[in-house]
Parts: C-alpha cells; structure tokens; sequence
C-alpha cells in the first residue's frame, strides 16, 4: 500500500461494513417506496390541476378566483405545517443534510417526513415552480438515519446511511440509480469513502427496484434518437457551455436575491408570503397552466425541439422569476427539475439560433437542448458528474455524451473563475447564520 492510499484510508469512517451492508438496502426499499408515492402523488396532483383549470374557465370570474384562491391556500398550509412542525423541511432539504452529515445541525425527527410529503405535495401540486427530488432526498436521508438509530447504530453507521438514504431519494424522483450514487459522493460527502459508496449504491439499487415495481420501468424522458454532431460543431457546445455557465450565475443569484427579499419583509409572516407566491402562480397557471409546476412537460417539449425562439424565450424568462420566487417561499421543494426547464430551454433556444446562422454544420436544436440540462445544472449545483449521469439515465441518450462533456467543461471553467459558489454551499451557509431553530435552505 502507497503513501497515498494510507492517507486516504486514515479518514475512512469506522462503522460496520455488516452492517451497513444489511441497513443500506433495506433503508433503499423503504426510501424507494417512499419516493415512488411522492412522486406518484405528485402525478396525480397534475392531473387533478389540469381539471380544475379547465373547468374552472366554464365559470369566468368565479373560476379565476377560485384557482388563484386554491393555489395561494396550498402554499399557505404548506408553509404553515413547516413553520409549525419542522422548519428544517424548508426549501430542498439537500443543505439540511448535508450540514447533518458534516455534524453542524441536528438531524430532524420522524415528523419531517410527513411535513415534507404533504407539504411538498401541496406546493408543488398547487403549481410552485418546484421540485420534486428535494423532499425525496431529505425524506429519504431520514428514513435512513431513523432506521440506524433504531437498530441503535453508531453515528458512523448513522452517517453512511444518511448519505445512502439520500442518494435513494434522488434515484427515485428521476428513475435515475447510478446518478443517485454519484450524488452523494460528489456533492453530499465529496470525497470517496468506500463504505459510504457501497451503502450508496445497496440502497439506490433497492430503492430502483422498489419504485419501478410500483411506478413501473420507463425513462423521465423521451427523445428520438440523434445523429451524432460533426466535429466542426463541437466549438459551439463548447461556447454555449460559457454562455450556461453564465446564465447559471444569474439564476444562483436570483435565488438567493429573493430570498433575501423575502427576509426584509420580516414583519411579515411567511404564511402570507408563501400565500402572496402562490397567487402568482394562480394567475400564471389561469392563463398558461402548462408553465407552472415541476416542470417535466416543458422539459419534455424541448427535447422534443418544439417552439419558436420566442414562445422558448418567453418560457424561460417566465420559469427563471417563477422558480426563484417559489423556492423563497418556505415550503417544501426542490431546485433539480426547475433547473432541468431552464437548461433545457436554454439549450432549445441556442440551438435554433445557432442552426439558422450555421446551416452548414447541420445542428439539431433539440441536441442542445440536452446539452443545455447537464450543462446548465453544472454550472449550478457545481456537480457534473452527477449533472451528466443523470441527464444520460433519465433520457437514455448518451450520442451526445462528448458535446456534453464540452459545454460541462466550459460552464464550471466559467463559473469558477468568476468565483461564483455552487448553490447549496451558499444556501449552507445561509442555514448556518439563521437564528436557532430555524433553516433557510
């Protein structure tokens, strides 16, 4: 054994292989059941606001009321049941657990669970520009750590199944295991710990195989099958990787920007914020109820390559305010599928343009839209391995795996240069200044 692998080994945690080995898989099938409801839940909760829009438009003025006044409720009762009963449901989670994982915060208790399932289910259901892989992911990491606790595990062992429930979390909300297991090394604990990637992916194995027996086996999304790009393209994904890199800085920046907003209205409480969001989206989702949401559809759309530059642009424009704004509001949800729109979308649009100024390299916009989700997601999170697999398993299209890898490059090239921190460190850090008790993450 070298100096190196010494090194390494000395800070390896000193649980049980054992088990972990036994604890992780079953933690993985109970978070993947979990997260198969949720996300099932969630399914559901489109359909059902679909139909009330629709019927709602039979009755003008009573109907355009009524949608505003359910979505402003939703958020309402959702933020209520976090500040009454686990404030740490806030937001994604993902700061939450990780602070945990590095000792700096309190694990939540059971009733975080139920908190961010109804909660989240409310706010996104309701039409908040949200995802649905924030609440799996925490919800997850607590199954996990409670089962430790409850089979009276170390905090070693704690801590590797913590780390392992919320990469279950994240493999269920995108069908999406091996992207599940890189997630918690690359962002959660960044490092490679041995223990800690094989009780990651024994749960996101049992998690998969628990939520396709109950959502069953398909892809997020579909997209037609793409001719590889030239090689004399490749220097345009490359710049569009910088352009995703700074559009990624602007998005990072609004979230935080109206986060901050929100906090300077502190006499105010956050129900009636949350309501004052969900009335926004009320009057979007009256007028275009397929803009509000989590999203997938408009995601799906543009692999698809369907829109004009400016119907793409005015979606865009429209989900970057809706997704910062819905993620200042204090309930539950998350930022990877809101993300996944505006990389899409961004890459929808860079594609049309591109393709009708260089007609010779035969671009294919719908090929940048799918660069766009794993570049743009880089650029954020500041997480590109877990940026590319995802995007590969939720699309099962990996041609384009080296124009991606360009516009990856570029985009984290760009934002680190200008010093840009990834989104959940500074959400981290935010959590850490908030008074006791509370977490704004």
């Amino acid at each position: 054994m070298n100096e190196t692998d010494l090194e390494a080994g000395e800070d390896e945690p000193k649980g049980s292989l054992f088990a972990i080995a036994l604890l992780a898989p079953l933690a993985g099938a109970l978070a993947g059941a979990l997260g198969a409801l949720f996300r099932a839940g969630l399914d559901q909760a489109d359909t059902w606001r679909g139909v009330v829009i629709s019927a709602a438009h039979g009755i003008p003025l009573a109907g355009f009321l009524g949608i505003i006044l359910l979505a402003a409720l939703a958020a309402a009762v959702a933020a209520f049941l976090v500040q009454r009963f686990a404030r740490e449901a806030s937001g994604s989670g993902i700061p939450h657990v990780e602070l945990v994982l590095q000792g700096k915060a309190q694990q939540g208790t059971f009733r975080l669970i139920p908190v961010k399932f109804i909660g989240g289910w409310l706010a996104i259901g309701s039409g908040l520009a949200l995802g649905r892989e924030g609440p799996s992911v925490q919800m997850g990491a607590t199954l996990a750590h409670l089962i430790g606790k409850w089979f009276r595990c170390d905090w070693d062992d704690c801590r590797m199944l913590l780390a392992a429930g919320a990469g279950a979390g994240l493999a269920t909300a995108f069908n999406a295991p091996i992207g599940g297991a890189i997630f918690v090394l690359e962002e959660l604990v960044r490092r490679f710990e041995t223990r800690i990637a094989i009780a990651a992916l024994g749960a996101s194995a049992t998690a998969i195989a628990v939520s396709r027996a109950i959502l069953g086996d398909q892809h997020d999304f579909t997209i037609a099958a793409l001719a590889p790009p030239s090689t004399a393209s490749f220097p345009i994904y490359v710049i569009f990787g910088g352009i995703a890199g700074l559009v990624a800085i602007a998005y990072n920046r609004s979230i935080l920007g109206a986060l901050n907003t929100f906090d300077r209205f502190s006499g105010v409480p956050v129900v009636v914020k949350a309501a004052l969001v969900g009335v926004l989206v009320g009057l979007i989702a009256w007028f275009a109820p397929e803009l509000v949401g989590g999203g997938d559809p408009l995601t799906q759309n543009a692999l698809l390559g369907e829109g004009t530059l400016a119907g793409t642009a005015l979606i865009f424009a429209i989900r970057f305010v809706l997704g910062a704004v819905s993620y200042a509001a204090g309930t539950p949800g998350g930022l990877f599928a809101p993300m996944l729109v505006l990389g899409a979308d961004l890459g929808l649009g860079v594609g049309l343009v591109a393709s009708t100024l260089l007609p010779g390299l035969g671009i294919d916009p719908r090929g940048f839209a799918l660069v766009g989700m794993a570049a743009f997601f880089a650029g954020v999170v500041r997480a590109p391995l877990t940026g590319l697999v995802l995007v590969a398993e939720m699309t099962a299209s990996t041609t384009l795996l080296v124009p991606m890898l360009g516009a990856t490059f570029c985009a984290m090239l760009v934002t680190t240069v200008l010093g840009n921190p990834p989104i959940y460190d500074s959400l981290r850090a935010r959590a850490q200044r908030a008074p006791p008790g509370v977490l704004k993450t």
